[in-house]
């Protein structure tokens, strides 16, 4: 078995929910770290900060992924043209 079939666990059905957990983790470290060091600086404490910030931001941004989402995926699907045969083959 390779690497790859070891990882793939979850089932296809669930990709957007697999999608909206790391996207919104990723997303909530990034945005919590940046706020947590503009609004209280760099200290002894700023990690035990920044991750109060996160544990308390993720369980609002996960669920609001899973909803906003698909609505930006049909906004955006609207203003990008579709390609063309030939962007496919190469």
């Amino acid at each position: 078995m390779s690497n790859q079939n070891r990882l793939q666990v979850v089932p296809a059905k669930f990709q957007n929910v697999v999608f909206a957990f790391f996207f919104s983790c990723l997303m909530t470290l990034v945005v919590s770290a940046i706020t947590t060091l503009r609004n209280l600086g760099f200290d002894d404490a700023t990690f035990a900060k920044w991750m109060a910030a996160f544990f308390s931001s993720w369980p609002v941004t996960f669920p609001t992924v899973l909803v906003v989402a698909p609505i930006v995926r049909r906004l955006s699907s609207k203003l990008v043209k579709p390609a063309s045969p030939e962007q496919h083959e190469g």
